[in-house]
């Protein structure tokens, strides 16, 4: 604990160190008063400006009373003897100089002000014993403000021991305390601090304040984008995968439909399915996208899509169902193009819903089968002992289609492309 204070302590000690002496040169430009509210809607452009550089104005104009001030006090127009040419230039130099340069470098004109009370007032402690003339006392407290308002706490205090400590200095000088203004400048300057310090305090807060109700709308309106973006994006998807899956399935049945159908005919529809089928992947591929810039905002990730590798824990529920289930798989299994095992999962799904809703308790076969030579498989639902229905063969013009086994609750084939 000792060493961290420690720590601290000579943190504390470079920082001031930097910040009056190595930084001492340092520019920072004395910002434009901020202008807003609805009072500054009522205003012109050029008003709104004006009313920015009230600050720098003010400073200015206070630089030009404090040099006519000086000339008042050192340059009398009816008795030549009592003109002091030299102390009224210094004088200018020492107050109106420091006051100007708070504009562009604070700590800077600090000490100009410091080494001007030094230079004007040492001399002539024998006849004026004041360490704080007029034009310095107000001078050298409105530096001490101006500084103060940009910069630390600690750094006031520190202006204000300094000044404080040449000031006792000069009167110690002048042999005389009783007519020195050290205590009347000491607690002036103490008032006066404190209370820049507390308008420091007061103006940091609000624009953290502000910052925080910015950052906090706008992440508000990114919610609100990205909410909106998914929901158009999801509605988007349920109308366009709709019917795209219709042209799919289309596509896929009419060479059933039709008794020997053209070659190049056949090509198209399968070309036409094969289309189909990659817009949907892409569909559900943008969409994926889109919830996970809102997963991102939000913190919630959604579940991933189910494949058939988890059919085994389908089959599971469904027998704690009360449904007896066997399963039948034909083919090497493999790994199934994206889209085609969430497809031939959510078939299968649908297929064991449909028992469970018609036909509670019934024994039911499951067989998927793997086909050689395809990106795709091909499930059917059946009762034991009852074939399963396949694909029907080509039919003659006129012909009622076939439609196999009663005991079949679904057959589906999921394809991405032969």
């Amino acid at each position: 604990m000792t060493e961290t204070r420690y720590k601290t302590f000579q943190g504390g000690l470079y920082a001031l160190h930097r910040e009056l002496f190595a930084g001492a040169l340092a520019a920072r430009r004395l910002p434009p008063l901020p202008v807003a509210g609805p009072v500054a809607g009522m205003l012109s452009e050029r008003v709104r400006s004006m009313v920015s550089r009230l600050p720098q104005l003010a400073i200015g104009a206070s630089a030009a009373v404090l040099v006519w001030l000086n000339w008042s006090l050192c340059w009398d127009p009816y008795d030549y003897a009592q003109r002091d040419t030299l102390r009224g230039v210094l004088l200018m130099l020492a107050t109106a100089g420091p006051l100007v340069l708070t504009l562009f470098r604070p700590i800077a004109a600090w000490w100009l002000s410091l080494g001007g009370i030094v230079v004007v007032t040492v001399p002539r402690l024998v006849t004026d014993p004041l360490p704080f003339p007029e034009p310095v006392f107000i001078s050298h407290l409105t530096v001490m403000v101006l500084v103060a308002l940009r910069s630390h706490p600690v750094v006031a205090a520190v202006l204000w021991l300094c000044t404080v400590a040449v000031g006792a200095a000069s009167a110690a000088l002048a042999h005389d305390l009783e007519r020195s203004n050290l205590a009347a400048f000491s607690l002036w300057a103490a008032l006066v601090l404190i209370g820049a310090v507390f308008a420091r305090a007061w103006y940091d807060m609000r624009a953290r304040a502000a910052a925080s109700h910015d950052a906090s709308l706008a992440e508000r309106s990114k919610r609100t984008v990205l909410e909106e973006r998914t929901t158009i994006a999801r509605e988007l998807h349920d109308v366009v995968a709709h019917h795209m899956s219709v042209v799919a399935i289309q596509a896929e049945a009419a060479p059933y439909r039709v008794e020997s159908i053209p070659p190049e005919l056949a090509a198209s529809l399968a070309t036409i399915r094969e289309n189909a089928v990659a817009a949907l992947a892409e569909l559900r591929r943008v969409l994926g996208v889109i919830r996970v810039s809102d997963c991102g905002a939000s913190g919630a990730p959604e579940a991933p899509q189910p494949t058939l590798g988890e059919l085994d824990g389908l089959l599971a529920n469904v027998r704690d169902a009360g449904v007896p289930v066997e399963t039948a798989v034909t083919g090497a299994r493999r790994k199934l193009p994206q889209g085609v095992e969430p497809s031939a999962y959510r078939i299968i799904q649908e297929a064991l819903s449909n028992v469970l809703r018609h036909a509670p308790g019934a024994d039911t076969r499951v067989e998927l089968s793997y086909v050689l030579g395809a990106s795709g498989c091909a499930s059917s639902i059946c009762r034991p002992g009852t074939p399963c229905r396949r694909p029907p063969p080509p039919r003659r013009p006129g012909a009622a289609p076939d439609t196999g086994s009663p005991a079949c609750a679904s057959v589906r084939r999921c394809w991405a492309g032969r």
